[in-house]
């Protein structure tokens, strides 16, 4: 190693030490320098050199090496590597190869067009005599046109000389090197033998290949194991036997050295292998139903569970949702937090200023003072889990005022995500109206109301106010006669609730379909084991928690793995 054949050199460095520059000395650093010399390191591309191209496909990638010979050895110019287009994934064997050579002539076309014929060497034997095919496709065709611009010849080499080209064109996650040791003992072989006459797939190849003279196949019998060549190796083949197959996912997947990886290297590390016909069935269960990759990996896939909005309330000022939003800078009255009341047929919001971490009796008060005085006692109050919504002074109180309370899922804005967007609403509007050093911005509540409110909602197809009161907010215009004649109100309000019920059904129609694009199923049934995530964790920690059973069906529930 370098320490070693420099250790002469380092000891120079030494203040307590003589400068003794010996023959020992002088041997170590001509060491160094010959090492120097001789590493292998891109060359730089000379016309006049014999140069040679060497590529290789497989199912993933395409690589190429190109190289020019000195006089004495063959030295890299340059490495090229790329992914094999999805257009040609389906593609055989020798149409890749020759895909790999041609984007190789493109990648050093001001290198080899125009000088003397160079080398092309490939592992693929027929692409030798390409130019003396009977019939080939528009593709090729085309691709032969370009290659016909160049001058070179084509040579074989086996598979197993194709080293350097063959690396550049595998997939690199699944090439990392992971030792682990699988034991065969006199039992398991007995297991094997017993199994392979007990599966319908391989009895007839077992006994063919036990027999006198067997008919030729790829099956073949090597000390009592049934082996297929594939993908120019020996396999051996895995009977219906769930102990054993079991044994092997386990040892592929589970082992510290496996890493618990996902099934593309877990199904890539068997198949160098192993075969059985469910092997990728097989392989796909064993991971998914992996406790530890479920309580210890990150989720990749959309969440479960489709979106069920709320129902529509029956009438007016009969179901509201609140929540406070906050903090905002101090206000001279003391309060720096808006509690949002909004009624969740009309639309109608009332943004009440108090305090940010108001207990519950605070904020009782000011529900009762800004929204109960006015519109009377709701029989529905959608509110999120804080603990002064679901002390038990909130809750005895609403049960005394003859309302229901309805806490939103844990983790779950979209439960109501209306309050939620009119905060967002009245924060822009507030932007707008309010003095830069922000001490108004109380006595601005009324402003930012009556804009939320006479503005057209979408969900309702009206103003909250107009569906509020029978009429349109408009300051300038009269009102019609219309306007006082009793009946035509009462019709007019009747007309309204219809309409906005109708429009609410639409909105949260298209609302839901367009938010199940992105989610799945639910998958989970009664008795189902769950772990639930927890919110924040250190980074070592399991994402989950332990499995615990589900209690009741969740087909009408939002779920997330």
């Amino acid at each position: 190693s370098y320490s070693k054949i420099a250790a002469n050199l380092s000891k120079l460095q030494s203040e307590e030490r003589p400068f003794d520059f010996d023959d020992d000395v002088h041997h170590s650093l001509e060491i160094l320098k010959a090492a120097l010399l001789s590493a292998e390191v891109l060359h730089i591309y000379d016309p006049l050199l014999a140069t040679r191209v060497t590529t290789d496909a497989s199912g993933y990638g395409i690589g190429a090496v190109l190289e020019q010979h000195d006089g004495t050895d063959w030295h890299p110019v340059e490495y090229f590597s790329k992914k094999v287009p999805p257009v040609h994934s389906i593609d055989d064997a020798r149409k890749k190869e020759l895909l790999a050579f041609v984007h190789a002539l493109k990648r050093w076309r001001h290198f080899l067009l125009g000088r003397e014929a160079f080398r092309w060497v490939t592992d693929n034997n027929p692409l030798v005599f390409y130019k003396s095919q009977d019939t080939i496709n528009s593709t090729i065709a085309r691709w032969m046109t370009f290659i016909d611009q160049f001058d070179f010849f084509p040579d074989h080499i086996p598979g197993k000389s194709n080293r350097f080209a063959d690396a550049l064109s595998r997939r690199p996650d699944l090439c990392t090197v992971v030792y682990s040791t699988f034991e065969i003992d006199d039992d398991l072989r007995e297991s094997f033998v017993r199994g392979y006459q007990a599966d319908p797939h391989f009895r007839d190849k077992y006994a063919n290949c036990s027999s006198p003279k067997p008919v030729p196949s790829h099956y073949r019998i090597q000390e009592g194991y049934l082996l297929v060549h594939s993908r120019g190796k020996d396999l051996l083949c895995v009977p219906n036997d769930s102990h054993l197959r079991t044994r092997l996912l386990g040892e592929f997947h589970d082992a510290p050295a496996s890493g618990h990886f996902g099934v593309n290297r877990t199904l890539g590390r068997l198949r160098q292998r192993f075969y059985w016909p469910d092997l990728l069935k097989d392989a796909t269960r064993y991971c998914e139903s992996c406790e530890v990759c479920r309580r210890c990996k990150s989720r990749n896939h959309h969440p479960f569970g489709k979106l069920h909005p709320l129902p529509v309330p029956l009438g007016r000022r009969e179901a509201i949702a609140m929540d406070i939003a906050g903090p905002f800078p101090k206000h001279k009255t003391g309060v720096d937090g808006i509690l949002t009341v909004v009624d969740r047929l009309t639309k109608y919001a009332m943004f009440l200023p108090c305090r940010y971490h108001a207990k519950a009796p605070e904020l009782a008060e000011v529900l009762y003072a800004g929204w109960i005085r006015s519109k009377g006692y709701p029989k529905e109050i959608v509110c999120d889990r804080a603990t002064r919504f679901l002390s038990d002074f909130w809750v005895a109180l609403v049960k005394r005022w003859g309302s229901s309370l309805k806490p939103s899922s844990a983790r779950h804005l979209q439960t109501d995500g209306q309050t939620e967007r009119a905060h967002q609403t009245a924060q822009v509007l507030l932007r707008t109206l309010i003095r830069p050093d922000q001490v108004d911005w109380v006595e601005r509540l009324s402003d930012v109301e009556l804009a939320y409110n006479s503005s057209i909602h979408p969900a309702i197809g009206m103003s909250p106010f107009e569906f509020e009161h029978g009429s349109p907010l408009d300051a300038t215009l009269p009102r019609t006669a219309e306007s006082d004649d009793h009946l035509a109100f009462l019709h007019r309000m009747q007309e309204l609730l219809v309409k906005a019920r109708d429009q609410m059904s639409k909105t949260q129609i298209r609302m839901s379909r367009q938010a199940n694009r992105n989610r799945l199923p639910c998958p989970f049934r009664a008795d189902d084991l769950l772990g639930l995530r927890h919110r924040v964790q250190p980074r070592a920690r399991h994402l989950s928690q332990a499995p615990s059973q589900v209690d009741g069906a969740l087909a009408h529930s939002l779920c997330s793995w």
